[in-house]
């Protein structure tokens, strides 16, 4: 299992709403994970949804959204609880999860998505 160094170095750190709506625009598949610093479920989540998309489905880019810290990026998104995770599949977004988040629900829901992409 990955070190959760190398699960932060998966993420992508968001700096600005130009910054996101960009590779939104831009990557085929987008995975935006909104959280906060004070946020225990968010802290247990993330390495889990790394190790997810790393092994499973390389080809999507990965974002970290700290909402608390740019609130007016959550509230563009309508993020109002976190964890919420966010799959804009070619700028559109096509899932949406938050609090609480089952992984292998998630798998299954990208699955699709990205066997249409990457098949």
């Amino acid at each position: 299992m990955p070190t959760d160094i190398k699960f932060n170095e998966m993420f992508t750190v968001i700096q600005s709403l130009d910054e996101l709506i960009n590779l939104k625009e831009n990557e085929s598949i987008l995975l935006g994970y909104f959280s906060t610093d004070t946020c225990s479920v968010c802290k247990v989540l993330k390495p889990k949804v790394a190790e997810l998309i790393e092994t499973e489905f390389p080809e999507i880019k990965i974002v970290y959204i700290k909402s608390d810290v740019f609130p007016e990026i959550a509230a563009k998104f309508q993020v109002f609880a976190a964890p919420t995770i966010l799959i804009f599949f070619e700028g559109k977004e096509f899932i949406r999860r938050s609090r609480n988040i089952g992984i292998d629900e998630l798998s299954g829901e990208i699955k699709r998505l990205y066997s249409i992409l990457f098949s």
